[in-house]
């Protein structure tokens, strides 16, 4: 937490993506992105509490580059921890932070129940809790992470890995592993992998979020690696034709 000019918090999204364990920007900024609507849907304008921002971070060409941020209200830090991936134990850390932070300050502003307008501000502050509680676990069951048949084959991110996916459709394409599953991948009738950059996926399933593309570490080397999301392997599932019992249980 920071103090802005003002001597108002103020959280960084980028430090927070690192303290609730997320290694990439990306997935961080869809889960912003939840937030932002949660707090829309509450009647508020996001913009007063998710206002954009520059960040120095470390990398690119001269060791350092500005990035995008966001600089957040504790109101929306607490919505971005509530938007988290819960299976992460950072993610249940800044929510149990958030939780504990907005207790104390309740407990530290006690109204004088002795006076009209103590049990009036009372009062009121039961009724901000109560709509606060409706609309957390309204949207608490749209963000969590809901169990499904893919959350076996899931990393920490929530997605599935070429070996992964290969183990998930064994059963349905007779045991190919992963390099096999991956010349099927290429097949016209699937049209998934290019064929003239066997290792990534067609723009087409970026966009529509089936697939992520991310670098990773291969000895001294990084190289370029297609991930499932879950919604991929839904797309996958129906375009080989597989029937429920040839997907693994839930």
């Amino acid at each position: 937490m920071l103090l802005d000019h003002n001597g108002q918090e103020r959280w960084s999204a980028r430090d927070l993506q690192v303290l609730m364990g997320y290694e990439q920007w990306r997935p961080f900024d869809d889960t912003i992105q939840r937030a932002r609507r949660a707090v829309e849907a509450s009647g508020l304008d996001s913009h007063d509490h998710f206002v954009g921002a520059r960040k120095v971070i470390t990398g690119g060409r001269w060791g350092r580059q500005e990035a995008a941020d966001y600089r957040l209200t504790r109101f929306g830090a607490y919505h971005v921890a509530i938007a988290g991936d819960g299976r992460k134990p950072e993610v249940a850390a800044a929510k149990t932070y958030f939780a504990v932070k907005t207790r104390e300050a309740e407990l530290a502003t006690k109204p004088d129940v002795t006076s009209p307008e103590g049990v009036l501000q009372l009062a009121e502050s039961y009724l901000a809790a109560a709509r606060e509680l409706v609309t957390m676990k309204q949207e608490l069951a749209i963000t969590k992470p809901k169990a499904g048949k893919w959350d076996a084959f899931c990393d920490a991110e929530g997605l599935i890995d070429m070996g992964s996916a290969a183990k998930a459709f064994h059963k349905a394409t007779g045991g190919l592993g992963r390099t096999k599953f991956m010349d099927r991948l290429r097949e016209e009738d699937v049209r998934f992998l290019q064929v003239q950059n066997p290792r990534i996926p067609y723009e087409v399933h970026i966009q529509a979020k089936r697939t992520e593309v991310k670098f990773v570490a291969a000895g001294y080397k990084m190289v370029e690696q297609t991930f499932f999301t879950p919604r991929g392997m839904d797309w996958l599932a129906d375009k080989l034709g597989v029937g429920v019992s040839a997907l693994p249980a839930t």
